[in-house]
Formats: structure tokens, sequence, C-alpha cells
């Protein structure tokens, strides 16, 4: 039988870097794949883990090129034979104080957390064993920007059978509106980061459903958690919890036991789930 495999999207800082070292601490009974943009920063958070007695390898992924997430695939297919654990760590956000044009900030971050998300998830969940986790890292703020949506929006987000193309095209209709100008006008929030999380913790109940339709024995499980507000680069320096304490929670849903059944399709927080 292959050996196992976990890979850590957007993992040369902050939260990603916690994780797989909490993955490393858990024992995880295979390779640990840290993957950055950055080669040169990847590497040296893999120098860094090893010199801390972690066995960690990188590969690199950038979110916003397919190509890259499609190496990647075929990497894990031919060194592997599949895929036993996927964390989504990888994201971005514009600082409060960012001069970009709302319609610039809404498209740049789209392009990262959602659609190099579900690139990702395109590219990798074909390669899911049985008993595989996935982790989609969102955010509390994903929740808040969901109360402020118009009704119809919320109607939308929260209904169940929403499918992967029409959750598309409402990510692409609010980068438009951005764009124009008139997001508010037309139900949407103000933050551009917490419409992109929107969009990952649906997307994360959307790709459940479609694993329970589709490979209904095979024991997978994928959730979206929040990790709280964790001090990182993008998160500034005020926040309550450490990187290490924001790991928690996507590490115990990638490190769910054999034979669990749930949760699956939720968002997570604080190893509890939220109602969405």
């Amino acid at each position: 039988m292959s050996k196992k495999v976990a890979v850590v999207t957007g993992a040369n800082k902050g939260i990603g870097l916690a994780i797989v070292r909490e993955l490393c601490k858990a024992k995880f009974t295979g390779d640990v794949i840290l993957t950055a943009r950055n080669e040169k920063l990847g590497n040296e958070a893999v120098k860094m883990l090893k010199s801390e007695g972690f066995e960690v390898a990188y590969h690199h992924l950038d979110l916003c090129d397919q190509a890259s997430a499609k190496q990647l695939s075929n990497f894990l297919q031919k060194t592997y034979g599949g895929l036993d654990v996927l964390i989504n760590n990888a994201g971005m956000a514009f600082k409060s104080d960012a001069t970009e044009p709302f319609g610039e900030q809404a498209e740049v971050t789209m392009r990262t957390n959602f659609w190099g998300t579900l690139w990702v998830c395109h590219a990798l969940l074909p390669l899911l064993r049985p008993n595989a986790r996935v982790v989609n890292v969102s955010s509390f703020v994903s929740k808040k920007a969901l109360d402020t949506c118009s009704p119809q929006l919320q109607a939308k987000f929260r209904d169940t059978e929403l499918s992967e193309e029409e959750l598309c095209l409402l990510m692409g209709q609010f980068v438009i509106a951005a764009q124009q100008g008139n997001h508010q006008a037309q139900g949407w929030p103000s933050t551009a980061y917490g419409t992109t999380k929107i969009g990952v913790t649906v997307l994360s109940r959307i790709q459940a459903h479609i694993l329970t339709k589709t490979r209904a024995a095979d024991g997978i499980l994928l959730n979206a958690c929040c990790p709280g507000w964790v001090r990182t680069d993008m998160a500034g320096s005020k926040a309550p919890k450490s990187p290490e304490e924001g790991a928690q929670t996507p590490t115990y849903l990638a490190l769910l036991p054999e034979g669990a059944k749930e949760p699956h399709g939720q968002l997570v927080w604080d190893k509890t789930v939220q109602e969405w």
C-alpha cells in the first residue's frame, strides 16, 4: 500500500506553518508536504521545521496558477498514488488602510481565496483515497458577511441545493458589482475578504454533498473551518490567538478518526459546528 500523504497550502508562515507543525506533533502516519508560492520561503520553512525534528517536504503551489495545481496533482499521483489529507489554508486579504480601489481588491482577493481554492480542489479532490480528510480554511468573517447580505442573497447562500456553477456565478457577480461601485445596492456586503470566504464556506458544503453522492462508502469527510482571529501578517499583531491556537481546529478536522461520520460539509469553529 502506498504511503499516506498530507498537503497543506500556504504553509510557509502563519496558520499554515502551525498546521504543518501540529500534524507532525500528532505523528501523522505519512509524509507532510508544505506548499507555498515562494520557493525560497517554502524551503526556509522546511529547513526550520527539520531543525525542530520534524520531517517535512516542500512542493511549489501558486493558487492563482491552474497549471501549478495540476503539477502538484501529477506529483502526488506519481509519488503516492493518491491523497489522504488536504488543508486548503492559502489565502490573502488587503489591509484596512489599503489604497487600491474596492473593485480591484474584490477581484484580487476573489482570485486567490475562492478561485484558487476551487482550482486546487478540482486538481486534487479526484486523488482522495478512502477515509481522506479535506479542510478548507474559511473565516468567522464569512458568517458576519453573510448576515449583512440582502435576504435574497442570504437565501441563495443557505440553499442546500445551490450548485458549484451557481456559486461561481454569484462570486463573479460580486466582483463585477464591486468594480461598478454598486455592490451594496445589489445587496452585497462591503467586505471583499468576507465575501470570498462566504464562497469558501458554501463551496465546502457543495463539495461535501457531491462526495456523499458519488463516494458514499469511502468515509471521506470535508469541512470548512474558522481558525479564529490569529496573530499573523494578514490579521495583525492585536489578534488574541497564536498561530498554534489557530491551527487546532484545522488539525482536529484533518485527523478525524477513521469511521467518523461527522462533521461533514460544515463550518467548524473551536472544534464546534456553527449554524450557517
